[in-house]
């Protein structure tokens, strides 16, 4: 049994330094005994056999990172059920009014996107009249 703070933590630490030393070794390997051969084929992006079309500096909509973030927003609610499902029973009816809130608060952030048309990809934007 560990005596001191230092004994309990020797094997975290002693673990951590082992994991950075066989990481920073494989790339060290890599980088000296790596075969470096510039090829302009090897240089192209590879897009599932296909020949890439366009610019790969092209810009992406901002659809696309409003749909990401929200992807990340369902996950993280998915994550607080968890911890609430398996403590349903200690705490009843508190437990059930309180996840009855945050489901409503999540939902309605979701109905409000989804009323300004965030989720609509297949609408075209149309520009915007000067004022």
């Amino acid at each position: 049994m560990p005596t001191s703070v230092a004994e309990e933590y020797f094997p975290v630490v002693l673990q951590v330094l082992v994991a950075m030393a066989i990481a920073g070794g494989m790339i060290a390997a890599s980088a000296l005994l790596g075969h470096r051969v510039r090829n302009p084929v090897k240089d192209q992006p590879y897009e599932c056999g296909i020949q890439p079309e366009g610019s790969p500096r092209e810009r992406f909509s901002v659809k696309f990172y409003l749909v990401a973030m929200i992807f990340i927003l369902l996950d993280i609610e998915t994550v607080f059920l968890y911890p609430w499902a398996v403590v349903y029973r200690e705490l009843r009816l508190f437990a059930f009014f309180e996840m009855l809130v945050f489901v409503v608060l999540i939902l309605s952030g979701f109905f409000y996107i989804w009323k300004k048309g965030a989720l609509a990809w297949s609408m075209e934007e149309k520009p915007r009249e000067k004022q």
